[in-house]
């Protein structure tokens, strides 16, 4: 009874872990744009991109987004935004790309809510858009948080104030 239970169990896994083998596409329209999809396109060649395995990022880094390589798409970006001179620093927009399971993402975005700083989230594992916008930021680990054309890799509270 336990070794059918056990070979029931198995194929029950193995059937529902199917579904989490996504494919992930890239391909270059007319206009030289490139673009992601889960979804192969009809009218436009592509290949498949290898995604490796996502990690939480050990040490902060803060870095530039650079907003004219194909790796990254303004799509991932905070939305532009008009800003007058006496704007205060906290209307920066901070966009933060997380996992559920991931520890320093809690942390950062418990942070960001003790702090009144607006933020949008975007999980890696839940959301088309979060997983395509982490592929183009060549993204290895979570958190990923950007303010502006700033980026930052993993969470440190100084290095975000210094940042925002």
């Amino acid at each position: 009874m336990l070794r059918l239970f056990t070979y029931i169990l198995l194929l029950v896994f193995c059937v529902f872990s199917t579904g989490l083998m996504a494919e992930f596409y890239k391909w270059t329209d007319a206009n030289g744009q490139v673009h992601f999809s889960d979804k192969l396109p009809v009218s436009h060649q592509a290949e498949s991109v290898e995604l490796n395995e996502i990690t939480t990022y050990t040490s902060v880094t803060v870095s530039n987004v650079d907003t004219k390589s194909e790796s990254t798409s303004n799509s991932a970006l905070p939305d532009k935004e008009t800003v007058d001179k006496k704007t205060v620093k906290k209307n920066r927009k901070v966009v933060i790309y997380s996992a559920a399971w991931c520890s320093i993402c809690t942390r950062a975005k418990n942070y960001f809510k003790s702090k009144k700083i607006a933020y949008k989230e975007y999980d890696i594992e839940t959301s088309k858009k979060g997983r395509r916008d982490f592929i183009r930021l060549n993204a290895r680990g979570v958190p990923v948080i950007l303010v502006g054309k700033k980026r930052m890799d993993g969470f440190d509270v100084n290095k975000f104030e210094a940042m925002y």
